[in-house]
């Protein structure tokens, strides 16, 4: 008896032991050791300010940083780049995600292999991320909604022009505008159409929805380039004449959005905090690698810009 009662005391101490040791954190890694790589979705200009917040906060760590633009707005262009920063060993990855289901087995498989994952700006719920960083996309999209409603006075036809089709944040944008014009059964919403993220494919596209449907009264440019495209189709000699007669709402501060806010082109914009993010990124990135937990998704927020504010923020574009 005397013996076995030796053992379970022995085998208690161990266990007490063994859970000390799990409670003490994993040892920082030297900052200068560590590699942080970010991947936005594309050449989209939104995201040079996101870039200079990343990199300042990697500076301010003393950790590499690395930002690299897939050569355009598919799936497959973010896969690449992913593989690339494996093959360079990176520590962590930040991503805006254009395409889900074509990044997430790419995505987990760097997850699988110790990396730490962050989206931010477009979310990969089922990637293996940690948490995602960047604007309520829903929550925006109501608010563009709710303007669009009393813009229009509850009644109208609404032309929708995203950016790609199967874009998360996108799509979390309309689905948020969507719901907050229910509660307006006069407005029907008749053209949802890609623009691709780009100003020379979103205009013809813009033009041939506003041939298409020549009872438009609203258009929401979902993504950074679409609203500059629609104000830009709307000055054109063939639709000048029903510029006045449409009310346009648009998404970022595109230098093109301010100035077509000023000009009377385009009634109001919400505006995103893409340094905000990436600062938030590398921060949270470098944290989880020397053995911090995840904090949980962080809403970085919206401000909306309209004809009454929008010169201090083509003030700070200079």
């Amino acid at each position: 008896m005397k013996h076995l009662v030796k053992h379970l005391l022995m085998a208690m101490s161990l266990l007490v032991m063994a859970g000390s040791m799990a409670l003490v954190p994993a040892q920082a890694k030297d900052a200068k050791n560590i590699t942080i790589g970010l991947i936005p979705k594309g050449p989209i200009p939104w995201f040079d300010d996101c870039n200079k917040g990343g990199a300042a906060e990697a500076a301010k760590l003393g950790v590499k940083y690395v930002w690299v633009v897939p050569a355009n707005t598919q799936g497959s262009s973010q896969v690449t780049v992913i593989e690339q920063l494996m093959s360079r060993e990176v520590d962590g990855i930040g991503i805006s995600v254009d395409e889900p289901r074509s990044v997430e087995h790419v995505l987990k498989q760097f997850v699988a292999g110790g990396g730490k994952l962050i989206t931010f700006d477009s979310d990969s719920p089922d990637s293996g991320r940690s948490m995602f960083i960047g604007t309520n996309n829903f929550e925006a999209g109501k608010i563009v909604g709710e303007n669009m409603g009393k813009a229009l006075n509850g009644k109208g036809n609404i032309a929708i022009i995203t950016g790609e089709l199967g874009a998360v944040d996108h799509n979390a944008r309309i689905a948020g505008f969507k719901e907050a014009l229910a509660k307006y059964p006069d407005i029907k919403v008749v053209a949802l159409e890609a623009g691709h993220d780009n100003l020379a494919t979103a205009v013809p596209v813009v033009e041939a929805v506003l041939r298409s449907h020549p009872d438009i009264t609203g258009m929401f440019g979902v993504g950074e380039v679409e609203g500059p495209a629609i104000a830009k189709v709307l000055s054109e000699q063939e639709f000048k004449a029903r510029q006045p007669n449409i009310t346009v709402l648009a998404f970022d501060a595109d230098e093109d959005t301010l100035h077509g806010i000023k000009n009377g082109m385009i009634q109001s914009t919400v505006i995103q905090r893409p340094n905000l993010e990436c600062t938030l990124v590398v921060q949270n990135l470098v944290g989880q690698i020397n053995g911090q937990p995840p904090k949980g998704d962080i809403n970085t927020g919206v401000t909306v810009v309209t004809k009454d504010n929008v010169d201090s923020y083509i003030n700070s574009h200079k």
